[in-house]
């Protein structure tokens, strides 16, 4: 087994020598080491290879018996600490597609909130949005609902919304860094397409999906057209990505923060809950908690 450790120090005070005992302890000779830095964030990489998949602190039976993520759990609980361990039956590969959700993950906002506050039924709308993205209602009703409650918002606002709309710390870095690399880049969103269409061409991404809003004489309907971009249609899409790239699944990088985004992060190769609600940090492969978005960039 192929195995890949990349811890992410948001406090800098990371005693480095107590994760190299561990491995020590492992008996996994460390083929490779970085240090290197992410903004205010210093990143550690290990890899090393087993001859299975156990990752046990001491084979000792007359011993308590942790597992390198069990200490890892428990260092993150003290410190500001982010960690992925990758593992795999062949070596490792290199991302070349990463999907991401929008709001919450890519922009610092919920878009149809912010439609919602405007029209002055802000916290009406952002509680179902709440309990939708924790898993709580079903991700399509609670979007049919919502969106029913946008109906009459005068369109020539959207333009005005958008420009108030930040990105997340580290989203422009992180897309420079993935085009460099040359890896193909697409918005998932169960958002509307007038906003991922717009960041996808700021950001330089290669494609967006998302759901297009209805409006007639300028005003919005309170529908979609066509169907709604749900948890399931994420996969699809991402898998019909994947394939005509020619890709493998663990060429596929998928970022997310709710509940709508969970199958894709289980689906995908490297899935990372980014700020992550707490039913998502439970359930997603792996999660960052702590850091800013280009921190992304040391795991591809």
């Amino acid at each position: 087994m192929f195995h890949r450790l990349t811890l992410f120090d948001s406090s800098n005070k990371l005693d480095v020598g107590t994760i190299d005992k561990a491995f020590y302890a492992l008996q996994a000779p460390i083929e490779c080491y970085r240090h290197s830095s992410s903004g205010h964030c210093a990143v550690h990489q290990w890899q090393w290879t087993s001859s299975d998949g156990a990752k046990r602190l001491t084979n000792n039976p007359s011993k308590c018996v942790f597992t390198l993520e069990e200490m890892l759990t428990q260092l993150s609980k003290k410190n500001q600490l982010d960690y992925v361990i990758q593992s795999s039956a062949l070596p490792i590969e290199k991302i070349k597609l990463a999907v991401f959700d929008m709001d919450s993950t890519l922009i610092k906002a919920e878009v149809m909130d912010e439609l919602a506050y405007v029209m002055g039924i802000g916290p009406q709308v952002a509680l179902i949005t709440a309990r939708s993205m924790a898993g709580e209602l079903d991700f399509e009703q609670s979007f049919r609902q919502r969106l029913a409650l946008l109906t009459g918002f005068d369109t020539a606002q959207l333009s005005a919304i958008n420009d108030t709309i930040e990105l997340m710390p580290g989203a422009q870095k992180l897309m420079e860094g993935l085009q460099e690399q040359g890896i193909y880049c697409a918005i998932l969103s169960g958002g509307f397409s007038y906003f991922a269409d717009h960041l996808a061409h700021k950001l330089g991404m290669q494609d967006a999906f998302s759901n297009p809003l209805e409006e007639i004489d300028g005003k919005l309907t309170g529908r979609v057209k066509g169907v709604i971009l749900d948890a399931a249609r994420k996969v699809e899409l991402m898998e019909q990505l994947r394939k005509t790239l020619g890709l493998s699944l663990n060429q596929c990088l998928a970022v997310g923060d709710g509940a709508n985004d969970l199958p894709m992060l289980n689906k995908a190769g490297l899935g990372v809950a980014f700020h992550g609600k707490p039913l998502v940090r439970q359930q997603a492969p792996h999660q960052l908690n702590n850091v800013n978005l280009d921190a992304l960039l040391h795991l591809v």
